[in-house]
């Protein structure tokens, strides 16, 4: 994929080269571990965000099922660490999450639309690294290939939803504008982060840095 084409989700504007997914094929179990992590927290972010919505928003029940949703897939990658043999252990997390909250309000009502945006953007970023790694994975390792292609078209829904949440809350303007800059902030977050066998890892030293120097800020449908 090439820096002119954007990635599975259309918010973005930093787009992850498969050169990023060909250095992972070494860091698969770590990979692994990590993925559990990260879907225990994004069950967590989502019942956090489910008790602050204002009454009434009608989310409700989408937010539930999303929370449901991501402890089936930790579940799913408990299942896979068990099958090959590797802890589910403690594990340093990438600062890319504490690094995109940086962006966000500090008050209230601008801070719950902030991370609802915010969600959003993790979620597409993980959508766009997952089909890369599953189309790396596809022939060396099926199964992990299959779990990440599993997990893509989930990613993109819970980005749509917290678009559209954060849309319903501040109007439909307002919160593109808003996703617009918060995704200038995630591209020159990703720009400067170290390598590291994380899902939301920087590039590869080894993997030039091809993004147009004017980043694209294109807003996605919620």
């Amino acid at each position: 994929m090439s820096a002119e084409h954007a990635g599975p989700s259309g918010s973005l504007s930093f787009v992850t080269p498969p050169g990023w997914a060909t250095a992972m094929w070494a860091h698969r179990a770590e990979l692994l571990v990590e993925q559990a992590h990260l879907e225990k927290k994004a069950a967590s972010a989502a019942l956090a965000l489910l008790f602050r919505l204002p009454a009434g928003t009608g989310h409700e029940r989408a937010l539930s099922s999303l929370a449901r949703e991501e402890l089936v897939h930790f579940e799913r990658a408990l299942k896979l660490l068990a099958s090959r043999g590797i802890d589910f252990a403690p594990q340093q997390p990438s600062i890319y999450a504490e690094q995109l909250k940086r962006a966000a309000a500090r008050t209230m009502p601008g801070r719950l639309v902030d991370e609802l945006l915010l969600g959003a953007i993790i979620e597409g970023r993980s959508c766009e690294r997952m089909q890369l790694l599953a189309t790396e994975f596809a022939g060396g390792d099926d199964e992990l290939a299959a779990f990440y292609a599993d997990l893509v078209a989930a990613e993109a829904r819970h980005e749509s939803l917290y678009q559209q949440i954060a849309a319903d809350l501040v109007g439909a303007d307002a919160a593109r504008q808003r996703l617009a800059t918060l995704v200038a902030h995630e591209a020159s977050v990703l720009r400067s982060a170290p390598f590291a066998p994380r899902l939301h890892g920087g590039l590869p030293d080894t993997q030039p840095d091809t993004q147009p120097d004017t980043l694209r800020a294109e807003v996605g449908g919620g």
